[in-house]
């Protein structure tokens, strides 16, 4: 559907230009928005807010990470709103008990030193052969400096706060795509496939050669995969 706008939705410690290539790819046939998730410390505020500024009535909306947990929030909210959906490098789950205590870790360290939390985070979120790309893993640590240690503390407040969404899938009815990196480490091929197998009208992607950073890593693939989610809408 030409002219549908666009609304993307960043991860944990990423902005608009975690989306850079995307924006290009559909720039010509629909008007691209970008979520700020820097300024609340629950789900359920981010996607509230995020409704608020969203750029239409009606919009597909994408998430990669933490911006999937709020896309799931927002499809609770306003179903009718939401016209086709992409969950990139995502999780229907809570957070565990296990990734909590990690997460509670990383926010206390950040506070003296969060050059070094950054540094440490990068490894798990990107294919190995990306770590010395200044085009990945270089724009990962731009953004995380940009937004800092502050928001870190919000945005990891609510991951670790979401809810258990599995319940949640069998009620979303647009065209989705479900996508994630073969070699994504923090939220590997498994959940995603049982985030495919509970919505009833999802399509599963594995992206080979990639990591969590499936939009920066392999953005063409990513730009196919939405491509087609969004063709659905006019079969």
């Amino acid at each position: 559907m030409n002219h549908l706008p666009i609304y993307a939705l960043p991860g944990l410690l990423d902005d608009a230009r975690l989306w850079r290539h995307q924006a290009a790819h559909f720039a010509l046939r629909h008007a691209w928005h970008t979520a700020d998730l820097s300024g609340h410390d629950s789900i359920a505020a981010l996607a509230a807010s995020t409704l608020e500024n969203a750029p239409a009535p009606r919009f597909a909306l994408v998430g990669l990470s933490m911006g999937g947990y709020v896309a799931l929030e927002m499809l609770r909210m306003a179903p009718e709103r939401v016209l086709a959906l992409a969950l990139l490098d995502t999780n229907a789950r809570a957070d565990s008990a296990q990734s909590t205590e990690m997460r509670n870790s990383m926010v206390a360290r950040a506070q003296s030193d969060f050059t070094g939390v950054v540094d440490s985070l990068t490894p798990r979120l990107v294919h190995p052969s990306r770590l010395d790309d200044p085009e990945v893993a270089g724009c990962i640590t731009d953004m995380a400096h940009s937004l800092g240690p502050e928001v870190f503390a919000r945005q990891q407040r609510a991951i670790m706060g979401r809810i258990d969404s599995r319940p949640f899938l069998p009620r979303i009815l647009c065209p989705t795509l479900v996508l994630c990196g073969r070699q994504d480490l923090l939220t590997p091929p498994d959940l995603h496939e049982e985030m495919a197998a509970g919505i009833p009208n999802a399509r599963l992607v594995i992206v080979e050669d990639c990591g969590h950073m499936s939009a920066l890593e392999q953005p063409q693939a990513v730009c196919r995969a939405m491509d087609e989610c969004l063709a659905r809408l006019s079969d």
